[in-house]
Parts: structure tokens; C-alpha cells; sequence
């Protein structure tokens, strides 16, 4: 079986943003909730002629020419997103129409593709189902990009509105990759039914029950772990000694993160999960000074949960104090921290969360001296309504090919701060689309949108700015 994994990446992030200190103020918001409770500085928005399918070029566009790969190099191109432009027309189709302004009319005729949707986890199955494509021998010789690309949009004055964001990640796939092979037979999925999050059709932004949200994701998560964790064991991939959990044979953890703070919740609640049956945990509770608090329903099922408002009001106490442990701290420095550095300054990406999360974790772990070479990474993608997929994958010795120019501030480029005004003018589109507040520079940008005529509705037409 062909070793297969993720050879090179790159990013495109809009150029606007709102600060926090000003979006606090505006919604009469303690700065430090957002700094500290939620784990958020920046969060970018889209420019009037941006949109998901052109945010996707951008990023494949830096993709191709950092990796030097030319249309012929590429077998399939998929885009995951939950910003959909058109029910029936695939946001690839889009992007290839871009691109082909760039490498030429029919340069990736012969590159087949879909719009993938389940939410924020519909990145990890188009990851997956390329992967296994290659890994099948279909793909002649062929690599794969994979691009994840949304606006994070909400109402204005929601309670979601301070974990908006926007961008795109692009991911080349390939045998042999130089940066991470992906740890073979043990992907996990869950999935189950669920009205956690969810945007009916004709509808911009989402109906979220935030609280309910926040718990299936880790529910879920936790559940395709287990899976992972049976399949790891199984294959052999992962040989536990006495008193030791699975966590401890992954070096570093990258979660899905609608907002920086749940990203160490996430990892909280792995942790608990994991060591509450080992020798550790008395440790652990000692330094806590109170037993984890069990619930009046042992099924544990979400609802079950949820009605138990006695042992919620307990758990938070008890997860407060574990996530102030010795243990917590270190293993969330050592395994997390870096992943969670991009967040705060982009906010939330949807689908491109987590693959941003590990851009993220690359460049700062290797900016901190971090030899990563053989390090296992394991990812905890969730999608609402709902599925959760646990993979993992071992950084290969060539990594420092592609992480040692990774920059973020460089990558994103000079920034623009929107006064609330503007941002809420954005927010409700009181701005044409042609009144662009940013220059574009080497980008595609729309420049054309239909009308409400049968046969124009909907058109949307891209130039390539150089």
C-alpha cells in the first residue's frame, strides 16, 4: 500500500478584520471574555468581492506555485465548505474556472471533483476519500488537492456573532509526501442525526443551539476516539504499557475549533476521559482537591446530560480546576498550544478550522525548536448535525521542506481594520460589490454577479488581478 499523506499546504485569509476591543465595546462585552473566555483578537471578514469559491483559488493558486506543481500533476480537486454558492453547481467548478484564467482554458479538464458537504467535518472525508483514491492505485501517478474554504457568518447581535471568520486552506496529497503520512487503517467516524447547527435553505446565517452544540462535539469526538483508539490497538500501530492511555502516544493534538477556547475544552475532555481509569488519576484529583462528579444517569447520553443541571453545575467546577492541574497545563503546552495561535488571530473557518489549526501548530512548534520529525499528530474533526472523524498521521524527515517558510503574518499580509460601522455595513450588505474596501494584488476577486433574470440568476463571474 502506498504511503499517502499531506506533501504541502497553504492559506489565503481576506485582509479585513475586526478588532476585539472594538466588537467588545460595540456589544457591551468585557474585552477579557473574548481575550480569555472565548480566545479571540482578530476575526477576518470577507471583502465585498470575495466570496468561498474565489477564497479557494487563492489558496490552491499559492498551493500550486509553492509546490510547483503544474494542472497535469493533479488528478482530482475537491472543495469542502458549508458556504455553498449554488444547490446544484459545485463550488470546484468555480475554482477550476479560476484557475484555468492562470494555467490556461482545459488545464484541469481531466481533473474530477465535488463539492463536499457535512458541515466542519466534510474537509476530513474529502481528505480521506483522496487518500484512499491513491492509495487504490486510481489516481496514475496523480496527486490530489484538497481545498477547505467558508465564511463563518452570524447574526448581528447573536450570541455566535464573536466567532465569525473567513478563509481557506489548501492541501496537496500524494505518495511519499515530504510533510505528514497519514496513519493507515485507523480513521474513525461517528454520526448521528442531529439539529445542533444547521442552515436552512435561503437562509445566510445559521440556527445554532450553542450549549447542545458544544457538548455533541465532544461527545462525538470522543466517540470516534474510542474507535480510533480499538483500531490502533488492533493494527498495532500503538502498544500500550501499564498505566499508560493512547494520549500519550500522540505528541500533538489538532481539534476542530469554532473558537480557540473550545480547542482546550476539547483537549480537557479527552484527557478526563482517558485517564479517569488510570493509576494517574488520584494524582489528579488530589491536586484538584474533589472527586470527579458523576452523573444521575449512567447512560451519559447528551439529553440525560443536559436535564442534569446539579451535575453540570459540578462538572464546570471540576473541569475549571482540571484544566489548572500540573497535568493539564503541561500536556496542553506541549501538545496543543501552537495549534490554537492562528485561531485567535482569523477566528472561526468551518471546515478550514482544523487544517488551519495545523498550519498553525506547524510553524510555531518549529519557530519554538521543536525537532518534529516522527512526531504523531492526531486530528478531532467535528461536523454539526452531526459527525465526528478521528485520524492520525506521523511527520515525515523532509517536513522542514515546507515548515521552515511557513509565516502567518506574512501569509495573511497587511491588514485592514473595519471601523463596527463598516463591518456591519459588510454584515448586511449595504455595500456593493464592486466598492471593494481592499486593493486586490495577485488574486482572484468576482466581478461579475447575475442578476434576477432565469437565465443570469445566480452567475457569477472571477478575474485573476495581477
Amino acid at each position: 500500500m502506498p504511503v499517502v499523506g499531506i506533501d504541502d499546504l497553504a492559506i489565503y485569509v481576506p485582509k479585513l478584520y475586526i478588532d476585539y476591543k472594538d466588537f467588545a465595546q460595540a456589544r457591551g462585552i468585557d474585552p477579557q471574555k473574548l481575550e480569555y473566555g472565548i480566545g479571540i483578537r482578530k476575526m477576518a471578514i470577507a471583502d465585498t468581492n470575495q466570496d468561498p469559491a474565489c477564497m479557494a483559488a487563492n489558496a490552491c493558486l499559492k498551493l500550486m506555485q509553492k509546490a510547483h506543481i503544474h494542472p497535469q500533476d493533479v488528478g482530482r480537486l475537491y472543495v469542502a465548505t458549508e458556504s455553498a454558492l449554488d444547490e446544484s453547481k459545485a463550488l470546484n467548478s468555480f475554482v477550476i474556472g479560476m484557475l484555468e484564467q492562470v494555467y490556461g482554458e482545459g488545464s484541469f479538464e481531466h481533473a474530477g471533483g465535488i463539492e463536499c458537504k457535512f458541515a466542519c467535518v466534510s474537509g476530513s472525508y474529502a481528505l480521506h476519500d483522496n487518500a484512499n483514491w491513491i492509495r487504490a492505485e486510481e489516481n496514475s501517478g496523480k496527486a490530489a488537492i484538497v481545498i477547505v474554504s467558508d465564511i463563518a457568518k452570524y447574526d448581528l447581535g447573536s450570541a455566535g456573532e464573536y466567532t465569525q471568520g473567513a478563509g481557506a486552506v489548501a492541501l496537496l496529497i500524494k505518495e511519499e509526501p515530504r510533510l505528514m503520512a497519514f496513519d493507515p487503517k485507523v480513521a474513525s467516524t461517528v454520526i448521528k442525526n442531529e439539529y445542533d447547527f444547521y442552515r436552512p435553505f435561503g437562509k445566510e446565517t445559521p440556527l445554532v443551539n450553542g450549549g447542545y452544540s458544544n457538548l455533541l462535539y465532544l461527545i462525538q469526538v470522543r466517540k470516534a476516539f474510542d474507535a480510533y483508539k480499538e483500531k490502533a490497538l488492533k493494527t498495532g500501530l500503538v502498544k500500550l504499557n501499564e498505566g499508560e492511555a493512547i494520549t500519550d502516544h500522540i505528541d500533538f493534538f489538532s481539534v476542530h475549533l469554532p473558537y480557540r477556547r473550545m480547542g482546550e475544552k476539547a483537549l480537557a475532555y479527552l484527557l478526563r476521559h482517558e485517564w479517569r481509569h488510570l493509576p494517574r488519576w488520584k494524582h489528579v484529583t488530589k491536586e484538584i482537591g474533589m472527586n470527579e462528579p458523576q452523573p444521575k444517569d449512567p447512560r451519559g447520553t447528551i439529553e440525560s446530560i443536559l436535564a442534569d443541571t446539579d451535575f453540570m453545575k459540578a462538572d464546570e467546577q471540576f473541569r475549571r480546576a482540571f484544566m489548572q492541574t500540573s497535568f493539564y497545563n503541561e500536556t496542553y503546552e506541549k501538545k496543543m498550544a501552537s495549534s490554537l495561535e492562528a485561531s485567535a488571530q482569523i477566528g472561526n473557518l468551518y471546515t478550514a478550522s482544523m487544517y488551519m489549526g495545523l498550519r498553525s501548530l506547524l510553524e510555531f512548534e518549529f519557530k519554538k525548536g521543536t525537532d518534529l520529525e516522527g512526531k504523531r499528530i492526531g486530528f478531532g474533526s467535528y461536523g454539526s448535525g452531526s459527525s465526528a472523524m478521528v485520524f492520525s498521521g506521523i511527520m515525515q524527515p523532509t517536513y522542514k521542506e515546507i515548515v521552515k517558510g511557513l509565516d502567518l503574518e506574512n501569509d495573511i499580509g497587511d491588514r485592514v481594520k473595519l471601523s463596527i460601522d463598516e463591518y456591519e455595513r459588510l454584515h448586511r450588505k449595504e455595500i456593493d460589490f464592486n466598492s471593494a474596501v481592499t486593493k486586490a494584488h495577485k488574486e482572484f476577486v468576482l466581478v461579475k454577479l447575475g442578476g434576477s433574470t432565469a437565465d443570469k440568476a445566480g452567475f457569477r463571474e472571477y478575474d485573476y488581478v495581477s
